[in-house]
């Protein structure tokens, strides 16, 4: 049997943390790992021209994007500049009309509305044309942004962990991140209290997490930080929307799997600024009818997505090696999220086009470990008229008849990916540890919380329990789409387990009374007052 603490010393070992500091930085509920904001490549210059258009009265438009990371990222600068100027406002293209980044009619409506500096969050490293256009509107230009920078940088200033002269430490920080590093840098440039820093740590939590960038380093101090402020209900909108979609503690995979579908609902449903009012306005009625408004865009999204994904499906052989979808017909605003679906049922690279208003292509596609989409599109990024991204998801705006040449061009790659690992397109299993059922303790699965937050760089542990014949199933849920069961060992330790989802699909081998692995995670409850402790099977081997 395993002493609980060795389980944790081997998990932490696999993952590289291996010094005592290290392994001290990882586990504290106070980490401290978090740098100066002023090593950023031009931070310097961007916090002395913010401070000299506000002290010039000037107009700031803050330009995001229409997702979590966007989102939050705008309403951080906000939390800032709200102390210093109240001449800003927000400008949030729309997915649809407009797409990512920032566009020359954007620019000019905020011409119009009297502005003299833009700055950006989570976009406009490399919109070098569109910079020089607003800069010959004789507007100012400063982006913050996290993403590569492949294509020609942006003329101006440009704070961004990637940026080829930057020698920042933690190079991976979300857009919101980087917003956040700016605050910091006026709250340091000014004096300013620090509760204009700990007022963000919850949107900084959030967006990083909607972003799955790799929660390490400053990352995982920002996010351990900020799902505590998120639990202490004081931004009113967040708390409303929490309540109203049952989330009692708030935790890195309730913020996944809650809160950001519902941030990214509005941007695909409707408009990203009533995600963006839901987190700044302090009013009442506001921010119960702007909650209502996300938790009926999150509807419509199921809705509309998997009407789309079951449509995709009889355009999908399962022989492809890449999968590459023409879809003339759904809503393109959750394009992404189905070509991730489709990503995971058949365990292969997916990219799905849609036709834009202007008779073009929009593209979005999603990844498998091992396939970096990113260098997969920019082989032939010569077929785009824009095109950004990263290994795990992509987009791209394209001229219809260039497709039959994109399929031609990721099908080549494909076959040479596969020549080189022919194992890549093979899905794999993999777990930390082997356990017995009697190292599944109340001990051990509140000493896994402490390597909590998880998500992208920090996986939830997962364990194998080998050899283990299901006792005792009882199936649950409506249709029985859940089972309960338990096993145990030779001297009658036992763990109870439950299956999610899949009681139906697994029914024979539940009921069959013959060993199998079981691989899963380990679940601590209070339950009436109880402490226990469940395994969540993810796979039955």
């Amino acid at each position: 049997m395993l002493d609980y603490r060795e389980t944790i010393g081997i998990i932490l070992n696999k993952r590289g943390i291996t010094e005592p500091e290290d392994i001290e930085e990882f586990l504290s509920d106070r980490p401290k790992k978090t740098y100066d904001p002023f090593l950023l490549t031009g931070m310097r210059e961007g916090v002395d021209l913010l401070l000299s258009k506000i002290k010039t009265g000037a107009k700031i438009c803050i330009y995001g994007d229409y997702d979590a990371d966007g989102v939050t990222a705008s309403c951080i600068i906000a939390t800032c500049l709200k102390r210093l100027t109240d001449n800003y406002f927000f400008y949030i293209p729309s997915r649809i009309d407009e797409g990512y980044g920032l566009n020359t009619k954007a620019i000019d409506k905020i011409k119009e509305a009297g502005t003299d500096l833009i700055l950006t969050v989570d976009c406009g490293c490399v919109s070098y044309k569109e910079v020089e256009y607003a800069k010959a509107l004789r507007m100012d230009v400063i982006v913050t942004d996290h993403h590569n920078i492949e294509d020609v940088m942006a003329d101006c200033i440009v704070i961004n962990p990637k940026h080829p002269q930057n020698q920042y430490p933690c190079t991976y920080l979300a857009g919101c991140g980087v917003a956040y590093k700016l605050v910091q840098a006026l709250q340091r440039e000014l004096d300013l209290p620090r509760d204009v820093l700990n007022e963000a740590l919850d949107l900084a939590a959030i967006g990083t997490i909607g972003d799955i960038v790799p929660l390490l380093d400053e990352n995982r101090t920002i996010t351990k930080y900020g799902i505590h402020r998120c639990n202490t209900g004081s931004r009113k909108g967040l708390h409303r929307l929490a309540e109203k979609i049952s989330l009692k503690n708030i935790n890195s995979e309730n913020i996944a799997f809650g809160i950001v579908p519902h941030i990214n609902a509005a941007g695909r449903m409707g408009t990203a600024m009533d995600a963006v009012r839901l987190f700044v306005t302090e009013e009442e009625s506001e921010i119960d009818r702007l909650t209502d408004q996300l938790i009926d865009y999150n509807r419509k999204r199921k809705d509309t997505q998997e009407t789309a994904y079951n449509t995709c499906l009889d355009y999908v052989s399962g022989d492809e090696d890449f999968i590459l979808l023409r879809m003339d017909n759904i809503h393109e605003g959750i394009a992404g999220i189905v070509a991730g679906k489709i990503k995971d049922r058949f365990y292969r690279p997916v990219i799905i086009v849609t036709p834009s208003e202007d008779g073009r292509y929009k593209g979005t596609g999603r990844s498998i470990p091992g396939i970096d989409l990113y260098e997969v599109l920019n082989h032939c990024n010569e077929l785009f008229i824009r095109f950004g991204g990263h290994k795990s998801a992509c987009g791209f705006l394209m001229e219809q008849e260039n497709l039959v040449k994109l399929k031609e061009a990721i099908n080549q790659q494909a076959t040479e990916i596969k020549e080189e690992n022919p194992e890549i397109l093979v899905r794999k299993t993999d777990y930390d540890l082997e356990l017995e059922p009697a190292d599944v303790t109340v001990d051990l699965a509140k000493a896994l919380k402490k390597l909590a937050p998880f998500g992208e760089g920090n996986p939830q542990p997962k364990f194998l329990i080998g050899n283990a014949v299901m006792r005792n199933v009882n199936f649950m849920g409506k249709d029985s789409t859940h089972a309960r069961f338990y096993v145990s060992d030779d001297n009658h330790n036992y763990v109870n387990c439950v299956l999610f989802r899949r009681a139906q699909e697994c029914k024979e081998i539940l009921l069959s009374g013959k060993p199998h692995d079981l691989i899963g995670s380990i679940n601590y409850q209070i339950w009436n007052g109880q402490e226990r402790v469940q395994f969540i099977i993810e796979e039955i081997i």
